[in-house]
């Protein structure tokens, strides 16, 4: 049974879900459809999260221990997991989205001090152009703003940046890798 719930949840990672491969696999195990979607869900889930975090032999073992399961079934998982990590974490690194990075910033300040109806004004502009890198292109956004909207961005991104140095950021960014 496990060797068919982990072939199916390898097969969800690269297809997606396939509704007719849990019926058939429900027939064939004689379980009911729901119990077999559930078992691919949470192995496709545990297979993933193991691979992305690229845990060891150990960590895995220590992982499946406290589901209770049988010595036996806790090899049979280990040893899918050790065949098909590698596999995983490509089909994982196909699925995430590809964002851009920074290249570069230009920017200029503009100060209009008068018009033709109003002689005395001060009507400062700031006007940035990003440049960005995705995958092997490079594109560029303008962006204007005026100064105040600009300082308080900067002051959200400070605080987003403290934040960032707390233990419980650092707790969850360490997992996450």
């Amino acid at each position: 049974a496990v060797g068919e719930l982990g072939r199916l949840a390898l097969e969800q990672l690269r297809r997606g879900a396939a509704p007719r491969a849990c019926e058939a696999a429900a027939r064939k195990l004689n379980i009911g459809v729901d119990t077999v979607q559930h078992g691919v869900e949470g192995l496709t889930y545990l297979l993933t999260e193991s691979s992305k975090l690229m845990i060891s032999e150990i960590d895995f073992q220590d992982s499946i221990h406290v589901l209770g399961f049988s010595d036996e079934l806790n090899k049979s998982l280990l040893q899918l997991y050790l065949d098909n990590r590698k596999e995983i974490r490509s089909i994982l690194g196909e699925l995430a989205p590809r964002l851009p990075s920074y290249h570069s910033l230009e920017w200029r300040l503009d100060v209009q001090l008068a018009s033709r109806s109003l002689r005395q004004q001060i009507k400062p502009a700031v006007t940035m152009k990003l440049h960005l890198n995705q995958k092997e292109d490079q594109t560029a956004q303008v962006l204007q703003t005026d100064p105040a909207t600009l300082l308080h961005l900067i002051q959200q991104l400070e605080q987003a940046l403290g934040e960032m140095k707390t233990n419980h950021c650092r707790r969850i960014v360490r997992n996450m890798k």
